[in-house]
């Protein structure tokens, strides 16, 4: 077969090894690293990845040949924990967090979340609309191509409806993949302040069935954290979720470890999301039921606790790790994905061979899309971000600098020189 583009001279090629299951333990030191490597695509797949000269038989008078001298290729980056879509900001909290108020307590005083339901509830669908495709449009051009959003910030069914649907939009209107997550369990809303079991009833009995009979989303996350849900309370959320064909997703041990983590393993959740204080049993647990770690060390970062996710430990037990965004208006705001990996190294020691993995197939896997992205599988989407690097330890090791010079998404060129196309 002829190749419709073919990227040659690529001074390294990162190729994770798809093992048909996220990487776990030592197998997230495993990656092919090809040298002076070419691409080959065909209809927005990937067609071969080799190292030399491309086989002549790919190559006709058709065939697009752009060489990529001085650059490193990876699979498009994976932002698998985002809470895209939002009202208003919160630089207003700046203060206080660099005064030492915790986010809880700002929470309790009606800031925190709450503030950013407020300010999204006043905003229209176009207000939303057009805040989400700036913030998106920034997160694209640091070389993510697959993003996954949460709603959260509406609690109540008429705005976490709105939330969904601008992702939707996104969706199709934008050249990059979201893939939808509810949160409506995101924090109890003012109305329903000392009746948590009453908004929950309206969870599992109206907003859930909703969501899954307008297909709004594909996975249902919440935040089991003191002052906010126990364990209890999410296991009733998670559980409905699940008989309803919800995939699931948790925000556990980021402040308090109150049982989110052991919640996760029981009922086989796809990914753990922050694990900032999570124990070596827990730890064990998740390792033993396959959950994937999603750590987010920009919210250590920005909330200054210096209580970065314990992702060696993790590793050492054989769990899988992602790493992503967390992207949000309070706890961590920020569109920069490459300053995530590159805390990676430098707070948690990850390795970059690590590092890559952990934003490319194990992110694919921690929002279900490996069977399409996060590798140079032939057949999979010709999703590629290019770095102007001389190897892919350079991105990680000039650090809070924007690297990307070219995004690639399903085969067609999105971001050239740092700039959307």
């Amino acid at each position: 077969m002829k190749a419709q583009k073919i990227f040659t001279h690529l001074n390294q090629i990162f190729c994770p090894v798809d093992k048909g299951h996220a990487l776990r333990g030592v197998e997230m030191l495993e990656a092919k690293i090809l040298e002076n490597g070419y691409i080959a695509i065909l209809d927005g797949r990937i067609l071969d990845v080799g190292e030399g000269k491309p086989p002549k038989a790919m190559i006709g008078e058709l065939t697009e040949q752009i060489d990529c001298r001085g650059k490193i290729a990876s699979p498009g980056l994976i932002d698998s924990h985002t809470h895209l879509v939002y009202g208003g900001s919160r630089e207003n909290e700046f203060a206080k967090k660099l005064n030492g108020v915790s986010y809880l307590d700002i929470l309790r005083e009606g800031g925190g979340i709450l503030s950013t339901v407020h300010a999204t509830r006043e905003s229209s669908f176009e207000e939303l609309y057009e805040k989400s495709e700036k913030l998106l449009e920034e997160i694209v051009v640091h070389g993510v191509t697959t993003v996954e959003a949460k709603s959260g910030y509406g609690l109540n069914w008429e705005v976490e409806k709105r939330q969904l649907e601008v992702v939707k939009r996104l969706n199709e209107n934008l050249a990059v993949d979201l893939v939808s997550t509810f949160m409506g369990a995101h924090a109890v809303p003012p109305e329903f302040k000392g009746r948590s079991k009453e908004y929950i009833d309206v969870l599992v009995e109206e907003m859930l069935p909703k969501v899954v009979e307008e297909n709004l989303a594909e996975f249902c996350d919440v935040f089991c954290e003191k002052d906010v849900f126990s364990a209890e309370e999410s296991r009733r959320i998670l559980s409905a979720a699940k008989e309803l064909g919800l995939k699931l997703k948790i925000h556990a041990d980021e402040i308090e470890a109150i049982g989110g983590t052991e919640l996760a393993a029981e009922l086989h959740a796809i990914s753990a999301e922050h694990l900032m204080v999570v124990s070596e049993e827990e730890i064990k647990k998740m390792s033993e039921e396959n959950v994937i770690g999603n750590l987010l060390p920009a919210t250590t970062f920005s909330l200054m606790t210096n209580t970065y996710a314990p992702a060696k430990k993790m590793l050492e037990a054989g769990m899988a790790i992602a790493l992503s965004s967390d992207s949000n208006p309070g706890s961590c705001p920020t569109a920069n994905l490459q300053f995530i990996m590159q805390l990676g190294c430098f707070a948690m020691k990850l390795t970059p061979i690590q590092v890559f993995n952990a934003v490319t197939i194990n992110a694919a896997y921690a929002i279900d899309r490996a069977k399409e992205v996060g590798s140079f599988d032939i057949g999979k989407y010709a999703d590629i971000t290019m770095f102007d690097a001389p190897n892919i330890d350079y991105p990680l090791y000039f650090f809070a600098t924007n690297l990307v010079s070219d995004v690639y998404k399903k085969g067609e060129l999105i971001v050239k020189n740092r700039q959307l196309v």
